[in-house]
């Protein structure tokens, strides 16, 4: 599940991105509102921890452009900012939740979960596929009432596809959604790790639509 943190604060930007992809999140960082605006216009992220007090655009005026462009996006500011009508400015601007610094970064990492749940229709911490059950909370999956031991890059493509169940997402789409900025990407590392999953679940887990990509079926059985 990639995430776009936009934090001009070094230290913390590095430690926020650090913090999620240990936490199983492929993790990208904006160092400031432009950057981070041009980021969300070009590229497919799950969720947005997003500051208020940002250079060259304001995490408001992010959050205002990216609703006016219909960008659906989850977003949980993240901010010193504990005013009441701080929190107020921030939700009515399009924000799907507020933190206010210091966090704790279980906490974030679960909020950032629910968000996502929530834009999804999804009221279950489990994500469920007919027998395919994935947690990403405990990074655990279960198929057929068997648990099934997966490295972070499998579990996080399963669980995109597993995600968009019944609809089909092209290489590209995948290694968007799971490769974050600055990681080596092999020309066939969708396809090996596709592999690696039949294998560990079973063939039918993943079917290939011949020259458009991959999907879960939504009748899994």
């Amino acid at each position: 599940m990639r995430v776009l943190v936009v934090e001009d604060d070094p230290l913390l930007g590095d430690a926020l991105r650090a913090g999620l992809a240990q936490a199983g999140f492929a993790a990208d960082w904006a160092r400031d509102g432009r950057a981070g605006l041009v980021a969300l216009e070009s590229e497919p992220f799950a969720a947005v921890v997003l500051d208020l007090g940002l250079p060259q655009l304001s995490g408001v005026e992010v959050l205002r452009r990216l609703r006016e462009a219909g960008n659906p996006v989850p977003v949980l500011i993240l901010t010193a900012r504990d005013a009441v009508p701080d929190r107020i400015a921030g939700l009515d601007a399009g924000a799907d939740d507020y933190l206010v610094k210091p966090v704790d970064l279980g906490e974030l990492a679960a909020r950032i979960r629910a968000l996502v749940r929530r834009s999804a229709g999804q009221a279950s911490p489990v994500l469920v596929v007919g027998p395919l059950h994935i947690d990403p909370a405990a990074h655990q999956v279960v198929f057929r009432r068997r648990s099934v031991e997966l490295s972070a890059r499998e579990f996080a493509l399963l669980h995109e596809l597993a995600r968009s169940a019944g609809r089909v997402l092209s290489k590209e789409q995948l290694a968007e959604r799971v490769w974050g900025w600055g990681e080596e990407l092999e020309s066939n590392a969708v396809e090996v790790h596709v592999h690696h999953l039949r294998r560990k679940l079973a063939p039918e887990v993943i079917v290939t639509v011949r020259g458009v990509g991959y999907l879960v079926p939504k009748d899994l059985a």
